[in-house]
């Protein structure tokens, strides 16, 4: 009887530690990487100069909470190699760089690396150890055009949770179900081996002023001269197209003495209004010559 009662309670004790187990919180897919101006410039500067080879570097930020990773600053990493493997991460420059960046009052931690690479190599494993919640971002600086960067976010998934037949990471909402893997990524193991985060970009006031600025146009840009030759070289091209949308133009007028109402509505479309385009053509030429003339009796008033 005794050893009965030892086994059901050798059982229950394992039912309540699995039940512990999973009760345990998990990471939300609703997880997100917030990156700094800065930072996603310095990483695109870093990837485009180290192509065709594989660079690395890490960044530094915090865990805001359960559900925000702010990326505030980058610094490249002496380590370059192929598309499979990076070289092993020197200890020694990354605890120098920090110690030189906290002099300058860049007093983030480490909360991730950023590479080239489309594979997550044991390196990173090793952030992983130090902190669960490291990620690894991938940069590709060629494909990324302006407007565009691309980019994306990565967590290893531990095994031991597979083993357990537990989910990776819980769903509380619908942030991150609407990215569509790519049959590369689901290839090279999305969702086996590792998962995706959202990324989404962090600007301050400052920066967000600065952007704007970048190439706003001041009140002496409208004083600028042109060289005449250029514009001598435009202005005869211009002509030369006008000849020839009149000459498209008169085309049309001598068709529409020929179609019916119905299919002039239908013999434009998808092509280009030879009245419309002679129009705005003209518009063009007559601004743009009566600015020059303009610019260059001011510039001449002023130099008297």
């Amino acid at each position: 009887m005794e050893r009965l009662q030892r086994l059901l309670g050798g059982s229950n004790g394992l039912v309540q530690g699995g039940a512990a187990m999973n009760d345990a919180p998990a990471i939300d897919n609703a997880e997100t990487v917030y990156i700094s101006s800065l930072a996603l410039l310095k990483m695109l500067k870093h990837g485009r100069a180290g192509v065709p080879m594989e660079v690395m570097g890490l960044m530094l930020g915090e865990f805001v909470d359960d559900f925000t990773i702010h990326v505030i600053d980058v610094f490249a990493m002496p380590q370059s190699g192929t598309g499979v493997s990076v070289e092993a991460v020197d200890d020694v420059f990354q605890t120098k760089m920090m110690d030189m960046l906290r002099q300058t009052g860049r007093d983030q931690m480490v909360v991730d690396g950023t590479t080239r690479i489309s594979v997550l190599d044991a390196g990173f494993r090793r952030f992983e150890q130090l902190n669960k919640r490291a990620v690894a971002v991938v940069v590709d600086p060629i494909q990324s055009v302006k407007g565009k960067v691309v980019i994306d976010a990565f967590r290893t998934i531990d095994a031991t949770t597979l083993m357990r037949g537990q989910e990776p990471r819980q769903s509380t909402s619908n942030v991150g179900h609407l990215n569509k893997p790519s049959i590369q990524a689901l290839i090279h193991g999305l969702n086996r081996h590792y998962y995706s985060l959202n990324i989404d970009y962090h600007k301050t006031s400052y920066e967000t002023n600065m952007l704007m600025n970048l190439h706003k146009k001041s009140w002496q840009s409208g004083l600028e001269m042109a060289d005449y030759n250029h514009a001598d070289h435009e202005n005869l091209e211009n002509i030369q197209s006008l000849v020839k949308i009149a000459k498209l133009y008169n085309e049309r007028v001598a068709e529409e003495k020929e179609l019916s109402e119905e299919q002039l509505k239908t013999r434009y479309v998808g092509k280009q209004d030879p009245k419309k385009h002679l129009a705005e053509t003209s518009e063009k030429i007559i601004e743009e010559n009566v600015t020059s003339l303009l610019t260059s009796n001011v510039n001449s008033l002023a130099i008297q």
